[in-house]
């Protein structure tokens, strides 16, 4: 057999395997935009027949009985990245700003920065890593112990009954959540700046306050909010399609977290972008 021969039959065999994997990414992004609209057509069907469900989500996810070490681990996760970044922010904020001679603003960087864009990814990362990956794990078990199938021959909408409740669950817990976030950043921010680099507290308040625009601080929840839900929507998901047996749960949490992760840097980018497109800048005054 000649070598043209050969390099024919390879040819095909080579594009059917690239048109069978483009062929089962689409059919996959298809079946999650299904599954997306399915749980967000189903909050209303949440708030008239799954009250009960829904607010025991709420109670899992904060302070229910028996899960103490779940919202502990989320408070202290978005406690120590918050102060973390928020305390970072402020340290490169006032050395940057140090080297023109206007480390003055760095009560400004805080105002700006950490309510436009460093807490939203903040609280983020926090609540992927601990509630998002907690409801993945949890569906994925029901799924590979079949007790999702169990709920559909009970004549339990599943989709309503565990994702979408979990969805609204997610959105009402982010926002003390957040708030907490939103403090923890602020706060660490001062402290790194008067109390490490000494500048004076008076002037760092009234750069802060110049600049602090509180319409931000509400855009923000809304930013928050909707990268929640996308986070949310995407670890219900992949807790569906978990199989596999228990090793199958645990790569559906890692490839629900990938996948959230990625997804909310676009969501906050995209929802930054339709807030502050138009109306980005500030008066630089004070």
């Amino acid at each position: 057999m000649s070598v043209s021969s050969v390099t024919h039959q390879r040819v095909p065999r080579s594009a059917l395997r690239v048109y069978r994997g483009v062929w089962a990414m689409w059919t996959q992004l298809g079946e999650q935009a299904r599954f997306f609209l399915r749980t967000v057509a189903a909050l209303p069907d949440v708030l008239v027949n799954y009250r009960g469900e829904l607010l025991r989500q709420i109670a899992a996810m904060s302070l229910g009985t028996g899960s103490l070490a779940v919202i502990g681990g989320t408070v202290a996760v978005t406690t120590f990245l918050t102060m973390s970044t928020g305390g970072a922010l402020a340290s490169e904020g006032y050395n940057q700003l140090s080297n023109i001679g206007v480390e003055a603003l760095t009560g400004f960087a805080s105002a700006f920065a950490n309510t436009r864009l460093v807490t939203p990814s903040t609280g983020a990362f926090a609540f992927a890593a601990t509630i998002g990956a907690g409801a993945t794990a949890q569906l994925g078990a029901m799924r590979i112990n079949e007790e999702i199938d169990a709920l559909e021959v009970m004549g339990i909408r599943p989709i309503a009954y565990l994702a979408a409740t979990r969805v609204a669950a997610g959105v009402v817990v982010a926002v003390p959540l957040y708030c907490v976030a939103l403090i923890l950043g602020y706060s660490s921010g001062r402290v790194v700046t008067t109390v490490f680099y000494g500048q004076s507290g008076g002037v760092y308040t009234h750069y802060f306050n110049t600049f602090f625009i509180p319409s931000d601080a509400v855009r923000s929840f809304v930013v928050s909010l909707a990268v929640v839900t996308a986070i949310m929507l995407i670890h219900t998901y992949y807790g569906f399609a978990a199989k596999g047996g228990p090793a199958g749960v645990g790569e559906a949490v890692g490839r629900a977290t990938r996948a959230s992760l990625i997804v909310a840097v676009f969501v906050i980018l995209f929802v930054t972008l339709a807030l502050y497109g138009q109306t980005g800048d500030f008066n630089f005054a004070g």
